[in-house]
């Protein structure tokens, strides 16, 4: 076997693993940031437990073939970085839609959600759901107001 087939099994590996492991991932067009704006972004990214990658296309459909992924082949041509979110599902779809506002050339081509190809507005409704601590905050203030205002009213009538 010649080295650079070796090369592309141990990359296209590689890209099975993170895809694995992502719970979400984002599959973006990147022409016309540059140089610094990727790296700000890149800076974000990491700062949101995002791994951002520009990875070849045709070896990132091996990988997805590998894994039994499809709907993704049309996204696949030309330009394409991917955002894999490590952590929480919607927090890849929810660093690129905050760098979408500050870098408008970004563009958003699909996604995976799991194991499943998710579309660009699917994407993008995934990135408008709050971030998991968030959405727990929420809960649990819900489920304390009734308590607190029993509290209330129960000190409001020992005080008459």
């Amino acid at each position: 076997m010649s080295t650079n087939l070796d090369a592309k099994k141990v990359a296209v590996a590689d890209i099975k693993k993170l895809v694995a492991d992502a719970k979400s991932i984002v599959l973006i067009d990147y022409r016309g940031i540059t140089v610094s704006q990727d790296t700000a972004l890149r800076k974000t990214m990491r700062e949101n437990n995002v791994v951002y990658k520009v990875l070849k296309n045709t070896l990132f459909k091996k990988a997805l073939e590998e894994l039994n992924i499809s709907g993704l082949d049309e996204a696949l041509n030309g330009t394409t970085a991917f955002a894999f979110g490590l952590d929480d599902e919607t927090a890849a779809p929810r660093v690129i839609k905050n760098a979408m506002k500050e870098y408008t050339t970004l563009q958003v081509k699909a996604g995976v959600l799991g194991t499943k190809a998710i579309t660009e507005a699917e994407v993008k409704t995934l990135a408008n759901i709050p971030a998991k601590e968030q959405l727990v905050a929420q809960l649990l203030y819900v489920l304390n107001a009734p308590v607190s205002g029993l509290a209330r009213a129960l000190k409001a009538i020992a005080e008459k």
